[in-house]
């Protein structure tokens, strides 16, 4: 009898995969994948392994069209505990469950968890596998080389790691396969660039920003080459943990990047992960990069980029290398953002987890790092140096404003600078004085605002935003401006068009922004307002004012704004505060090295019993005697983002409303989503719901994808989409 994993659409059994292949297929793969950290054995075991159950007759009757359902999974859980014991074993048997429904709780869940599972006596005959499938024994030297707890308080945690970055080995191994037999003209679009070819294409973008410099040799592009021949001078260090500490306007973008390219050419690195904390701003990375290195070459995946499951074959070829690259992160260069980088290190679901065993072997860029989440953060930097100990993973540390938490990072592993002259390079930078200029009502600020020709305020909420711009532009019409993200990227590319323009031609403009102008955007303001926040941020305003040195010196004013424009929940009252403690003990000099070290440590005190708010560490240590991990709680706890946001489309200009029509029309809607993108705006969940209820939003998501705006009167052409009447916040919330 003949044994199969797979049917094709016709009943000729010829044309069918024999799950001896399938089997066989996917260990090859796991055992390739999971050789990048030294568990390619017990990887390949795990493969073999994982669809055993299809060797019974019932299973063999179901792909024939029987209706009765039979539990594949659990067959092999069982055989290899079985053979391998309970350490070994139950690691397979974690892998082997999970690889359709998710990894399981160990003993939490009842008759989904672990030790349910294997104590299932229900399961199908699956005995006839003897007859063809020889699963090798596991000696002492497969296991010499896998990853192992670096110290006592790591046990539990290097060894939940370890299973999570096993399983996705054999997930995305058993995807690939299956995708090969049925939709081989999906699978033959995968292909990976080397990070060689990267590496020589980067040299012409070395040679303009060098011939630029030359052109224009400032102090401040002096010191721009400075910090990026250091980097690339430091790049032949060995895999590790780096900071990378430049101040705001240096150039660390580029910088970054060419450390990386170099490091991940000499260590033999298989990709570069850049790991940016906005959405707003990662589009705009993501160009440099392609520009830099290829636009051929650089994934960019992220919330805005989730491309529909029913589109493929409606896009372009280039289309659909980039979506099938979002599955497994199989590019040499990735450039996503803080919540899907970590939120997929301790998810349990096979399409987040898939793509971890690429992480292996990388360089991992985390930029602006002092955005990290604070109640995640011991999680994140147990993730971390897990990743540097044990997976070969160079990780950087990249801000102006670096926070210490070198106390909190497990393994003892040792963290270097990149930077070898940060007093030097500070007083370079230093194009600005800041000056607290104490409590100011919003008719105080807006005055102040309206007397200058070039000017921009930054506030903390978009509400605060709206309502000083609409007082300053009572004021002064005339080349006044407002930035939110309620403002789609097609709109805020155009504003910002107009106000490089203007700040270049020296023409009246001023600027009303909300946090998301501090993200890396590149403007020069001879003066900034910023409303009272924390030092990080004042530190990106001040990277605002200044930028290229024009004048002697810029000014920041840092003010006290009402009382609705500074949040009252969550962590920002807190960081405000440290800022006004750390203004008393260093005066107006607070973007000092020794006034970042201060505020960062004093916020880390204050909230160290907050660094692991979900008790992640803790669920993971109950576990560590048995092997009995929660993982689906744990990737239900770990979500960064806690209030669920949903995208909305705006018919904000001809080509947007074109494209909604034709997508509307469409039976493949799924090839719109890409152009769509820079017509999108996030908001949370209650907000689109007040917008349905106002009618400005369909019942129906628009080709099952979108939530699309059908209303333009619900969307101003100088702030943005429009709140519902009556919309209500679950309480105070950041918006940017």
């Amino acid at each position: 009898m003949y044994f199969y994993a797979h049917t094709t659409d016709t009943n000729d059994k010829n044309e069918w995969q024999l799950l001896i292949n399938h089997l066989e297929n996917v260990a090859s793969n796991s055992e390739k994948f999971a050789s990048s950290f030294g568990a390619g054995r017990l990887a390949y075991v795990a493969g073999l392994l994982h669809d055993l159950g299809k060797y019974s007759i019932e299973f063999q009757s179901r792909l024939e069209g029987s209706s009765e359902k039979v539990d594949h999974s659990t067959a092999g859980a069982i055989e290899a505990e079985k053979r391998f014991g309970r350490m070994i074993g139950r690691v397979l048997a974690y892998v082997i469950l999970g690889h359709h429904s998710g990894l399981p709780n160990g003993n939490i869940g009842k008759e989904r968890n672990l030790l349910s599972r294997l104590s299932k006596t229900d399961i199908k005959d699956y005995s006839y596998y003897k007859n063809e499938l020889n699963i090798p024994n596991l000696k002492n030297s497969d296991l010499l080389t896998i990853p192992m707890p670096k110290s006592l308080n790591t046990d539990a945690f290097s060894k939940s790691f370890f299973i999570r970055f096993l399983y996705s080995c054999v997930v995305d191994a058993d995807f690939l396969d299956t995708e090969k037999f049925m939709s081989y003209d999906r699978y033959k679009y995968r292909e990976t660039k080397s990070i060689d070819e990267l590496y020589y294409h980067f040299q012409n973008t070395l040679s303009m920003l060098e011939d630029k410099c030359r052109k224009n040799p400032s102090t401040i592009n002096s010191a721009r080459n400075q910090i990026l021949k250091r980097c690339i001078e430091m790049a032949s260090g060995k895999t590790g943990f780096y900071t990378l500490t430049v101040p705001t306007g240096g150039g660390k973008t580029y910088s970054s990047l060419a450390f990386a390219l170099k490091h991940a050419k000499i260590n033999k690195k298989d990709r570069i992960i850049y790991v940016i904390p906005y959405t707003s701003i990662i589009e705009q990375n993501a160009d440099v990069f392609r520009k830099a290195v290829g636009s051929e070459n650089v994934l960019e995946h992220h919330s805005n980029y989730d491309y529909p499951d029913d589109s493929f074959d409606t896009w372009r070829n280039d289309d659909k290398k980039h979506r099938l690259a979002t599955e497994n992160w199989d590019m040499p260069l990735i450039v996503t953002t803080s919540v899907q980088f970590f939120e997929s290190l301790f998810a349990n679901k096979s399409s987040q987890c898939r793509k971890l065993h690429n992480i292996a072997n990388s360089v991992v860029i985390l930029d602006e790092a002092q955005m990290m989440p604070i109640d995640y953060l011991r999680p994140c930097l147990y993730a971390l140096a897990e990743l540097i100990s044990n997976y070969n993973v160079t990780v950087i540390l990249c801000t102006a404003t670096q926070p210490s938490i070198d106390r909190f990072v497990p393994n003892n592993i040792e963290i270097t600078e990149i930077i070898n002259n940060q007093d030097q390079l500070n007083r370079i930078f230093k194009r600005v004085n800041i000056r607290y200029i104490g409590n100011k009502s919003d008719n105080e600020i807006s005055f102040e605002l309206s007397k200058l020709q070039q000017v921009l305020c930054i506030v903390n909420t978009r509400r605060h935003a709206k309502e000083l711009f609409d007082k300053l532009h009572t004021l002064k019409k005339e080349g006044t401006f407002h930035l939110s993200a309620r403002m789609c990227p097609a709109h805020r590319k155009i504003v910002l068009s107009e106000i490089r323009k203007r700040l270049k031609e020296n023409k009246e403009c001023r600027v009303v922004s909300t946090q998301l102008i501090e993200a890396g955007v590149d403007v020069d303001f001879p003066v900034v307002y910023r409303s009272m926040a924390g030092i990080d941020s004042i530190a990106q305003a001040s990277g605002r004012c200044n930028r290229e040195g024009k004048k002697e010196s810029g000014m920041v004013y840092v003010f006290e704004p009402e009382i609705y424009g500074m949040p009252n929940k969550g962590r920002f009252e807190l960081c405000a505060s440290i800022t006004r403690s750390t203004r008393r003990k260093f005066g107006d000099n607070i973007l000092s090295s020794e006034a970042i070290k201060y505020y960062f440590e004093e916020l880390y005190d204050y909230e160290r019993e907050n660094l692991d708010s979900k008790k992640i560490l803790e669920d993971i240590n109950e576990g560590k005697k048995e092997l009995l991990f929660p993982f689906e709680d744990i990737s239900k706890k770990f979500n960064i983002i806690e209030n669920d946001m949903v995208t909305v489309i705006v018919p904000f200009d001809e080509a947007a409303k074109q494209l909604i029509y034709e997508m509307e029309k469409s039976k493949y809607p799924g090839m719109y989503a890409r152009s769509l993108q820079k017509y999108s705006v996030q908001i949370y969940s209650f907000e689109k719901d007040a917008l349905v209820r106002a009618g400005a939003i369909n019942v129906k998501k628009l080709g099952g994808i979108y939530w699309v705006i059908n209303d333009s009167s619900f969307y101003d052409y100088i702030t943005g989409l429009k709140d519902a009447i009556d919309v209500k916040a679950p309480n105070e919330i950041l918006v940017f």
